[in-house]
């Protein structure tokens, strides 16, 4: 689970870097970037879910 939460905070701070830049710079390829990051957020939160769930048990 520590590795987990890991990954989800390393995501987090590419999605803000990049998204900054897409707003700030208007890098339309920055965009992207934070895209694909908030898609692998989501992902990995429904495993963070999922290992949550499982823990209480």
């Amino acid at each position: 689970m520590e590795e987990l939460l890991k990954q989800i905070n390393e995501q987090i701070a590419v999605f803000q870097k990049e998204s900054a830049q897409q707003v700030e710079k208007n890098n339309k390829a920055a965009g992207t970037r934070a895209r694909k990051a908030a898609l692998e957020i989501s992902k990995l939160m429904k495993d963070f879910r999922k290992a949550s769930v499982e823990a209480s048990k």
